[in-house]
Order: C-alpha cells, then structure tokens, then sequence
C-alpha cells in the first residue's frame, strides 16, 4: 500500500483517481507522495518514505527544489492544466486596460443615490471612454502553454500579435497560430506593441527583466500585463513609467505594497488560476504524475530531475530507479554493482539535469537486497528504489 498526503485541499476529481493501491494519510511521516497547492515546505523535514512531492498547479516556489534533489525526491508540477483559466482572466485584464471599465463602475457606486443617474450617466460617461483592441498589436513574451493560449485569442480577437520567446519548443510552436509573428529581440517587441503580456516563469535571467531599460523603449501609452509572476517586473521602473505616463495602466495578478501605491496599476488578488475547472485539471495531473512515477518510474514535469519514461514495467522483469548526481563514471558502478550480483539489464536509460541524474533499469530477474546496498554505498547516489 502506497499512502499519498495532502498538504492542502485537492480536488476530488484528483484524488477520486487512486486505485485501491493507494491511501490517503493524515501522517505526512508515512507518505510515498504528498500532493500540495500552495502549503510552504521549506521548514518541513522529509521523511525517508517520501520519493514524491506533486503540486497542483504551475508555480513551485513553496517547495525547495534543492533539497528535495539532493534528498532524492522529485518534484512535479502541472504546466498547463490551468492554461485556460489564466489565458481567460487575460482576455479579461486586455479590456480593463483598454476601456476605463474599473472607473466606470467606481462612478457608478459612488452615485448610487442620485435618482436622476440614467441622466447623469450619459454626461459623466465621456469621461470614461477607452479603445477598442481590434487591430491593435498585442506582443507577447513567452509562448509557453498560456501565452500561446493568449496569442491565439487575441488573433481570434483582430488583434495583430507578435511573439518573442528564445527557449520555445517545437511541440509549443506547433500550438501557436501561423498569424503570430515571431520575433527574435525583445526591445523590438517592446517598441511596436499597443499591449504587451509576459508569460514567463520567474528565474534567473527573467526576474526583473521588465526594468527601466524595458520601460524605456516601449511605445508610448502601452498598457502591459503581468499575469505570470510579480518579480518578472522591477517596480521601481514600473511606476516612474506610469507615472511619466510612457504606460497608460499595469495589470497584475499580484498585489504588493509596491504596485497598491501605483497610479495607473490595476490590481487582481492572484485570481489566474482560481477556477473550479482549473484546480479540477491540476489536481488529476498531478495525481496521474505521482502514481505513474511511484509504479513505474516515469518523471513527466519535474521541475528538479529529467524527464524520464521507459514505459510500464513489463510482465517478468523488474524494475529500479536511481537517484544520483550527474557525474562521470556513474554509469559503470551502476551497472557493475547489478553484474556483481550476477544480475542481467535487459534495458536501461540514464537522464540528466543540470547536476542531477536519474538511471532507469529493467532486470531478468528480482533484484536482490545485495544489489541494492551496493547501488546506495556508490558515491554519489542519493536514492535508490525498486519500482517493481
């Protein structure tokens, strides 16, 4: 019996997805996997049962990737799964930014009691006139699983949209509408766009990327939306352009005490993904990936090892994984310590990530506890676990 641990609350349609091989614990000690949302978990100390933590959602930044690498445990997420609910709630922000809509309604409750308002309406109204977005060049940075999402929208909305992302992948390419045009500098994104959207994820060489520099070569009155994370975005260089008036309005998803004092910043409490159907979707692919990699291995969306996939364990062999840090000769002990035992490898993939690797073997035969102990004696090797 495999136990999984829920640090927050997670969406039935998720959990209703365990077979009878799996239970759900209150005892976080106990767990093989722990399936989290937002619950911080860089105090918690990991118990040697844990080999998996699957967030239910795209952000990871309550858990610590590091630790869990050199400990052994993967970490997942769920890029995409809320890809809709973002890209919507986008689309939202593009007419908030364009119509004064936000002041329409303040003017509205703040003449709540005037009986003759139908009237008074049609004077004050002027004063909260905006453009519309049709044909209008939105540019896009990043075209990830939201921002393709937002760059094909925004095509089916006349909009003229251009694209930048350096690191894009083919299977994402193909997901992006031919009408996007791809460009290859930023700052000439920067400079030609109505509207610019960032979908990036924060890390270093994007943290802060929308700094004074950014600002500065952006075309005058653009409205520009962060709906990706707050630290994409230097605040300082943020309000002294709306303030200059170089942008008309900053749209967030994520209030600070620095963008609440903004003039022109329209502030949304982190609603991006808080849909009923988006938390249903990261919720089941976060369970998929927890039970596929507790029984057979596989790593799909890990943020902190490679991704890995030979399949489900074939009748009459078993299975090992090993956990070890991405070095050479590491391969030879690996296989020497199986030969040792006089343990054949009927197929084996080895994958590695930056300082951190993950080997995969199928056997003939049942592994023996010998065998084991040597892979786990090997320097270098943080985990070792039969699969199967």
């Amino acid at each position: 019996m495999q136990y999984i641990h829920c640090l927050n609350n997670i969406s039935k349609f998720g959990t209703d997805l365990l077979t009878d091989a799996y239970e759900l614990t209150e005892d976080a000690s106990q767990a093989s996997g722990i399936l989290v949302r937002s619950a911080a978990m860089h105090d918690m100390q990991f118990s040697e049962t844990l080999w998996a933590i699957a967030r239910a959602g795209a952000g990871v930044n309550n858990i610590p990737l590091d630790r869990c690498a050199e400990e052994g445990i993967v970490v997942f997420n769920t890029p995409g799964a809320n890809a809709n609910a973002v890209k919507e709630l986008v689309v939202c922000a593009l007419m908030l930014g364009s119509r004064d809509i936000v002041g329409g309604i303040d003017w509205c409750r703040q003449n709540a009691e005037d009986e003759n308002i139908a009237k008074t309406v049609e004077k004050a109204k002027k004063a909260f006139a905006g453009r519309e977005v049709m044909g209008k060049k939105l540019g896009v940075i990043g075209l990830g699983a939201i921002g393709a999402q937002v760059a094909n929208t925004a095509i089916d909305l006349g909009m003229d949209v251009y694209g930048y992302d350096p690191y894009v992948s083919v299977g994402a390419a193909w997901n992006i509408a031919s009408a996007v045009h791809y460009v290859k500098n930023l700052d000439d994104l920067l400079a030609a766009c109505d509207y610019l959207t960032i979908h990036v994820p924060a890390m270093e060489g994007t943290i802060g990327m929308i700094d004074a520099h950014a600002c500065e070569v952006m075309k005058d009155g653009v409205v520009f939306l962060n709906f990706s994370r707050d630290t994409l975005v230097n605040n300082e260089a943020m309000a002294a352009a709306l303030k200059s008036g170089k942008v008309h309005a900053y749209l967030t998803d994520f209030p600070t005490p620095e963008v609440m004092h903004m003039d022109g910043a329209i502030v949304l409490p982190h609603l991006g993904a808080s849909t009923a159907e988006a938390e249903d979707n990261c919720a089941m692919m976060a369970v998929r990936e927890l039970m596929d990699y507790l029984e057979n291995g596989t790593i799909k969306n890990s943020v902190n090892y490679p991704a890995c996939d030979m399949g489900p364990v074939r009748e009459g062999t078993s299975r090992v994984a090993v956990m070890h840090a991405n070095v050479p000769n590491m391969i030879s002990q690996i296989t020497n310590a199986f030969g040792d035992e006089g343990i054949n490898i009927s197929d084996m993939t080895n994958k590695a990530r930056g300082e951190h690797a993950y080997t995969l073997l199928d056997l003939d035969q049942p592994v023996t506890e010998a065998a084991l102990t040597k892979l786990a004696s090997i320097d270098g090797v943080r985990r070792v676990r039969q699969v199967k």
